[in-house]
């Protein structure tokens, strides 16, 4: 098993990505504690964009745990508009919750990892690396995420911290199910990305997976796009 007896909490691990992580962890021996804004599949109940309900969580979940290894910071929201379209009330809830949250429970996290070490695994997207219309407050949001995690992974390397960043492409959850309810549409998605389909939940697992494991234990500060090819190219002969 990977992870036996590794201490794993997951943000958002009540659907969706998170809870493929959570699934998969626990198929290899982990033992996993959910912070999710939702009361489902046990999860401590939490809000990530606010500090003092996150110092209780996550002190909560390591109490419950024994102490923490891995964390897998997987809460986020979207929103689809263009800047010039982009109401600044959606903007500050996405931010607050991708970038504050990540930020928020990283923080919390760190001081029971400093004395062995652990993992701190962000999710951010391809849309944080790449340029995808109409997607304005988001983008911003992932590409802050994958720039906190290399600054992270400098500032905690002596503490033998590692922080790395999987970027899903188009990934079938509850969060994009109003993008790919359109068949055209879908099928147009799918023709983006070269290997011919979108990714699935547990394709993203894997990866956390991963980075969780001790055969990732020299690696720090990376970037893992996991998606299906969309950030290489795309697959339509132009």
């Amino acid at each position: 098993m990977r992870l036996k007896d590794k201490r794993v909490v997951i943000t958002g691990g009540a659907s969706g990505i998170g809870k493929a992580c959570v699934d998969r962890c626990a198929a290899e021996d982990a033992r996993v504690a959910i912070l999710d804004r939702e009361a489902a599949a046990g999860a401590i109940v939490v809000d990530v964009g606010d500090e003092s309900g996150v110092e209780r969580a996550m002190a909560d979940a390591v109490a419950y745990l024994g102490g923490l290894d891995v964390l897998v910071n997987c809460a986020g929201i979207a929103t689809r508009k263009p800047a010039t379209e982009q109401d600044v009330e959606s903007w500050d809830a996405v931010q607050r919750v991708n970038v504050r949250g990540t930020f928020l429970c990283s923080k919390c996290a760190i001081p029971h990892m400093r004395a062995a070490g652990g993992s701190i695994i962000h999710m951010a997207s391809v849309v944080g690396m790449t340029g995808v219309r109409n997607r304005a407050a988001y983008s911003t949001s992932k590409g802050a995420i994958i720039a906190l995690t290399r600054n992270m992974a400098m500032d905690y390397a002596a503490h033998k911290i590692r922080v790395n960043c999987v970027c899903p492409g188009f990934t079938r959850t509850p969060l994009t199910a109003g993008i790919f309810a359109d068949r055209e549409r879908l099928e147009k998605l799918e023709a983006l990305h070269p290997l011919g389909r979108l990714g699935e939940p547990e394709d993203i697992a894997n990866a956390v997976l991963f980075l969780a494991s001790d055969e990732a234990a020299w690696i720090t500060g990376i970037v893992l796009a996991v998606d299906g090819g969309f950030t290489a190219g795309h697959a339509q002969d132009v």
